[in-house]
């Protein structure tokens, strides 16, 4: 029976492990994209972003994403920028951004850096909590460059 716990224990953490290590690598490969990518250029720099893939078969994303990003931009207003990509006419920006299901929304700091990746939906809450960390970690203003001397 001991011998049984144990195994369980073991594949419990080896399969936590390998989800942190998915979780980091996807966050890397979006981070890679984000910076790079055409669809984020037309955004003003310095205010975090939220990037949210939808399929037009989607009823979560109708009826329970969409109302909690609309309420987070109703909060907080300029402070946030949010991004719709249908994800079914853009298979290219799913790809590039390894999306395999709808809902999934990606939170951007300033900096465009992906900080949070959010599989399913993501309630107003949970979707304002992930934007507190930022505010604690980093700056939500454009950072200022320094002139030469």
């Amino acid at each position: 029976m001991l011998e049984r716990v144990v195994i369980a224990l073991l594949l419990l953490i080896v399969g936590f492990v390998a989800y942190r290590l998915f979780k980091r690598y996807h966050i890397h490969k979006a981070t890679a994209n984000s910076l790079l990518d055409p669809i984020l250029h037309h955004l003003q720099p310095g205010i975090p972003v939220i990037v949210y893939f939808t399929t037009p078969g989607c009823i979560p994303c109708r009826t329970q994403q969409q109302p909690a990003l609309h309420r987070l931009q109703d909060e907080l207003g300029n402070g946030i920028q949010v991004v719709t990509i249908d994800a079914a006419e853009n298979l290219d920006a799913a790809n590039r951004w390894g999306v395999f299901s709808a809902p999934t929304t990606f939170v951007l700091d300033s900096t465009r850096q992906v900080r949070h990746i959010n599989h399913g939906v993501a309630d107003t809450a949970a979707l304002k909590r992930q934007l507190d960390t930022l505010r604690a970690t980093i700056d939500w203003q454009q950072p200022t460059t320094r002139k030469a001397s």
